[in-house]
């Protein structure tokens, strides 16, 4: 797996008990599931069962990771591995966890994770009532399919909660994929998972939006999106390096209000949709780089 650089986390988990070979049930064989899995399995974890709804998706999820046998939800045999990683969307996970609290009396001695970033392992309560530990582990990282998420998903933070147990497997499993885990209060990670959306989904769609602007200002379409990723690369890696306030930079840094109203002007002759998106990023700019507007000009509000 290749090297990036590495962040120690400020709090580790320091495994422990937890069997010396672990296999593993894969449930929900989406885009994360189907590029953990792969990655597992390169990393000398089993795979036993791959279950969807439909067999066929769960066949082509097991032609993807290379392991495992294809089955359907209400496979009584997809929990007979020690691990249970249910990779679905969060709607998806309450009713799947009563739907697999069914198909067994008791669930001890197995481990149920699941990896929605903005739910707590308490979702998973119909399982525990049953025996199961519950957890779950989130990767702050993007995966818009599964071959993009088994490029990206080694050397990534995991956000890690649950019954000690179940935070012991997952912290093997992050460490399996060379990954930095952390724990995080299971009442404090909705506001994790907001960060996350607003990293990842927020970053693109202000470069959709970046991008759409320099197309309408006459930059050659087949230029626009290698620039703006020059561009913001650069930005990122002076965020990680100085901070977010050295890192800053343009009118609002300068207490150049003169520009600042110039592109109002433009976005409201040209783009007037944006006019939304832009007048608050401004006022957050404004207070990240400690400016005072004078009282002359027009206020960014």
């Amino acid at each position: 797996m290749k090297e990036r650089n590495r962040v120690k986390p400020s709090r580790r988990i320091r495994p422990r008990n937890f069997p010396a070979k672990l296999d593993l049930t894969l449930v929900g064989p989406g885009r994360l599931g189907g590029a953990m899995a792969k990655l597992l399995v390169s990393a000398g974890i089993k795979v036993r069962f791959v279950a969807a709804r439909r067999l066929e998706a769960a066949r082509r999820a097991v032609r993807f990771i290379g392991a495992g046998t294809p089955v359907v939800l209400d496979a009584k045999e997809l929990a007979d591995a020690s691990v249970i990683l249910l990779t679905v969307s969060d709607a998806a996970l309450a009713p799947l966890a009563r739907r697999l609290a069914s198909l067994r009396a008791s669930w001890r001695g197995k481990v149920v994770l699941h990896t929605c970033g903005a739910l707590p392992s308490a979702v998973l309560a119909p399982l525990k009532r049953r025996g199961a530990a519950i957890g779950s582990l989130h990767p702050f990282q993007t995966i818009p399919d599964p071959t993009t998420g088994f490029r990206n998903l080694p050397c990534s933070f995991w956000a890690i909660e649950g019954d000690a147990l179940a935070c012991q497997v997952a912290d093997r499993l992050a460490r399996a994929l060379d990954g930095m885990p952390f724990r995080v209060r299971p009442s404090w990670k909705t506001l994790y998972h907001a960060a996350a959306v607003l990293s990842c989904g927020g970053v693109v769609t202000l470069l959709d939006h970046a991008a759409r602007l320099l197309r309408r200002a006459g930059v050659p379409a087949e230029i626009v999106r290698p620039m703006l990723g020059q561009f913001v690369s650069e930005t990122i890696g002076n965020f990680v390096r100085l901070g977010a306030r050295k890192a800053l930079t343009g009118p609002a840094v300068r207490g150049d209000w003169e520009t600042i109203e110039r592109h109002r002007r433009a976005l409201r002759r040209h783009a007037p949709e944006l006019i939304e998106v832009y007048q608050p990023l401004v006022r957050a700019m404004v207070r990240l780089a400690h400016r005072r507007q004078p009282p002359h000009t027009e206020r960014v509000r």
